[in-house]
């Protein structure tokens, strides 16, 4: 353990082996470093926030700050941090809110970068990278892969399924299905995110089966998104990355879905 002389370490605060905590920064009471976790500088780790092992978090990033909400009551509320994650400049993640689940919680081996914002409530999965600039609003969904574009913002409540892509300088204010691609101010499905499922080694036939049902949900005939979703599901029992879409189409019946665009397009790439 190595804690510089000009931070401040209250009482109460669990430093695990290895942690180092660089000048300047504060570890409030009640707080807790995972074994290896390093806060580089001028950090602020508030009360009952919890970072993972190995997590790097870099200057003037505060971390686990009240909820941003009027006459908040901030008592029992908490952020869980994952380990292995990379928390970079001025970085802020609220804490729980008495009003939400009472926790935010991010998940393992995330990027964040610069000046990025993870409000109260919200639930990150694993392996989300944020650009510079990233918004999400209180309790969001992200799943696990995501990739948002710079200054990409979301609105409250929103979900983000699991290996999307939203691009840069697009606003979330509908669900944005799983391996999605979501473009605009408001967004819309520019397609499938062809790249990432490639990336995953999702296999060839996989990909085929998911670009039919995007299109079957999506883009042809009349009627409900839910509806079609479930004969999509109907039709392709046995691919996963289909089911994921039709899962997340019914998970939340009461949340609008975004939309594709009517361009023609049915996709990023070919396959």
């Amino acid at each position: 353990m190595a804690v510089h002389p000009t931070a401040i370490v209250e009482d109460g605060a669990r430093l695990s082996a290895g942690v180092e905590v660089g000048p300047f920064c504060i570890v409030r009471s009640g707080a807790e470093l995972g074994e290896g976790s390093r806060l580089i500088s001028h950090v602020v780790v508030g009360g009952t926030t919890k970072v993972g092992p190995r997590t790097i978090v870099h200057p003037f990033a505060v971390l686990g700050g009240d909820a941003q909400i009027r006459k908040g009551d901030a008592a029992g509320t908490r952020l869980d941090i994952g380990a292995d994650n990379e928390i970079r400049e001025s970085v802020t993640i609220s804490a729980g809110s008495k009003r939400g689940h009472q926790v935010t919680k991010v998940g393992e081996r995330c990027y964040l970068m610069a000046y990025s914002h993870i409000g109260h409530d919200c639930v990150v999965g694993n392996d989300v990278t944020m650009a510079n600039g990233v918004q999400l609003a209180g309790h969001m969904e992200v799943g696990d892969g995501v990739i948002f574009g710079g200054l990409a913002a979301g609105q409250q409540h929103s979900r983000v399924g699991k290996y999307a892509f939203i691009s840069g300088l697009s606003g979330i204010s509908t669900d944005v299905i799983p391996y999605g691609m979501a473009i605009g101010l408001h967004v819309r499905l520019g397609g499938l995110n062809i790249i990432g499922l490639r990336r995953r080694g999702v296999p060839r036939p996989n990909i085929h089966a998911l670009r039919a049902a995007f299109r079957a949900i999506f883009l042809e005939g009349e009627g409900r998104i839910a509806d079609k979703a479930r004969r999509a599901g109907e039709k392709w029992p046995d691919v996963a990355e289909v089911q994921d879409v039709v899962s997340f189409v019914l998970a939340r019946p009461g949340r609008p879905i975004c939309p594709a665009r009517r361009d023609g397009s049915d996709d990023e790439g070919e396959e």
